[in-house]
This record gives C-alpha cells, sequence and structure tokens, in this order.
C-alpha cells in the first residue's frame, strides 16, 4: 500500500528525481503499526518540499464526500502557481498524520446523506469503479436491508434480533460504519489545528467549491475541472431509493449526534475561510430539516 503524492507541473522547477519518488510513492505497511509509520513518512515527505520554501497542501479524502472526483481533477497538478505542493491522501490518513503548519483542504458531507451514499455503495460492492468484495457481516446486511430507510428504521425495531442486527449491520458496513471524527479525531483537536486548514468544501456544492479551490491554489480555471463521467467521480446512480422516514431519520440523528457536532464546527470553519476570501457563504447544513422530519416519528 502506498500514499499517493500527486506530482509537480514538471514544466517548471523540475525535482530531482529522487524526491519526486520519495514524495510520489511513500510506502508503509499497515502490519508494522500503520499509523505511526503513515504519520513519519508524510512527515518525512512534507519536510523535503519545506526545504524548497514550498507550502504543503494535503488533501484528506473523507469517504463519499466527493474525494473520488477532486482527486480525479487534480491528479496531474503537482505545483501550483501559487507556491503549493499538494498532497492527494487515500482514506487512512488523518488530521493527524498532517504535520502542525502544513495546510489541509477537506471536502465534507451531510452525515445522513454520507450514510445513504455509504449504504448504496457497500451494496454495489464500489462498483462500477472499483470492486470491494462485501464482508461478511455486509453480506447478511444487504440480503435483510434493501434500502437504507429499512436499515435505519430497524435500529429501533421491537423484534430484538432484527434490532440487533441492524446495530451490527450499521458497525459492520463500510462507509456506513466511518465518522467524519474519524479524520478529524474530535472538535477539541480541530479547532487547536484550524489555523491549518486551508479550505473545507461542501460535496453539496461539490461544482462550485472546487472553482473556488482552485482560485485559492492559484489554478487557472481552464486547466483543470471536475470529471463528468459518473465512474471516475464515483458517483452514486440516479435511480436509488434514498426515502428516509420520520423514525429512519431520528435514527440516524442519535446516531451520528456527536458526527453532527463535528459537522457544525467545521461548517463555522469554512464560513469565516469563505468570508476571508470575500466569497458567498452557501447553507449546507441540513439539520434542521432532518429535525422536522423526524418530529412526525
Amino acid at each position: 500500500m502506498f500514499e499517493d503524492h500527486v506530482g509537480l507541473d514538471k514544466g517548471k522547477n523540475p525535482q530531482p528525481l529522487l524526491i519526486k519518488n520519495l514524495g510520489r510513492r511513500i510506502p508503509y505497511n499497515p502490519l508494522l503499526g500503520s499509523t505511526k509509520l503513515l504519520r513519519a513518512s508524510v512527515l518525512f515527505g512534507s519536510l523535503l518540499y519545506k526545504f524548497q520554501a514550498r507550502t504543503n497542501v494535503h488533501f484528506l479524502h473523507i469517504r463519499k464526500t466527493g474525494g473520488s472526483a477532486i482527486k480525479e481533477a487534480l491528479k496531474n497538478i503537482y505545483e501550483t502557481p501559487a507556491g503549493y505542493t499538494l498532497w492527494l491522501h487515500r482514506h487512512k490518513t488523518k488530521l493527524s498524520h498532517i504535520p502542525p503548519g502544513d495546510k489541509v483542504v477537506i471536502f465534507i458531507r451531510d452525515p445522513i446523506d454520507r450514510f445513504v451514499s455509504g449504504f448504496y455503495s457497500r451494496k454495489r460492492q464500489g462498483r462500477p469503479k472499483y470492486y470491494n468484495p462485501w464482508n461478511s457481516i455486509e453480506e447478511l446486511a444487504f440480503k435483510l436491508f434493501d434500502t437504507p430507510n429499512e436499515l435505519a428504521k430497524s435500529l429501533s425495531s421491537k423484534d430484538k434480533e432484527r434490532r440487533t442486527f441492524a446495530f451490527k449491520a450499521m458497525r459492520g458496513i463500510r462507509h456506513v460504519n466511518t465518522y467524519i471524527k474519524d479524520w478529524v479525531i474530535s472538535k477539541d483537536y480541530l479547532l487547536a489545528r484550524q489555523e491549518d486548514i486551508l479550505f473545507i468544501g461542501c460535496q453539496e456544492y461539490l461544482v462550485n467549491d472546487f472553482e473556488i479551490l482552485k482560485k485559492l491554489l492559484g489554478i487557472p480555471p481552464k486547466v483543470t475541472k471536475l470529471p463528468e463521467d459518473p465512474i471516475k467521480s464515483h458517483k452514486s446512480p440516479l435511480n436509488v431509493d434514498k426515502h428516509l422516514s420520520p423514525e429512519a431519520v431520528k435514527n440516524l440523528l442519535e446516531w451520528y449526534r456527536g458526527d453532527y457536532e463535528i459537522y457544525r464546527t467545521l461548517l463555522n470553519i469554512r464560513a469565516r475561510i469563505l468570508r476571508n476570501m470575500g466569497e458567498k457563504v452557501k447553507a449546507c447544513e441540513k439539520l434542521k430539516r432532518w429535525k422536522k422530519i423526524a418530529q412526525k416519528a
């Protein structure tokens, strides 16, 4: 397994081959203390570019937030005219792995919407872009729960066996069993590192926020754009049942309660960044809407 470092604008300031290769492919072994090795590998690569008076910008890939599309669009950009060196990380990299002083870009998404997207992604086993077979819990879960609504409702089922397995499924289905806090650690840690956060985008405004990010990085508008191909961008099909009943929403609000606190903190940091840039702050938050639906349960 390797950490991906997307390479520089190769026409300018060519790097020695050794440094390029170290930055592009830093190996780590998950069987040998992956957290410590990952943090050390990122730190080592970061220092190489700091010596060249460049600012490292790390893209943290939170699952089901549009990260595949962002990385596809930026995969051939290494250095930007604004003096940034870009690192496009895999899911394993967290904010705590990034050296203090380096800059970070994060895209986020409403936790309940993340749940729905993650459910269907794993139901498809990641296809068509990937193929990651079900684990044993997923195989049983998708036989029992055909839609995300069925799973979420079952968290409060009167049938003890169904309720117990619903809890097991929420903890066993990949994507569904992750939280935004897995990447930013905690609200307190996030606030302590907020000066390192260069930009926070919303999946709900992916195209618009990507253009703002390009402006911030100094990437000319016509140099790159988000992929329109749904396979390259790893988009969910449009013809899936995303309906959530009031009972399902109520259960999910409770399940992701801690994540909503962190999500709102991220939105506040995002709003400050956008205001400082002179950009319009668009509301991403759906919490009020979800609470109104849940009241009908």
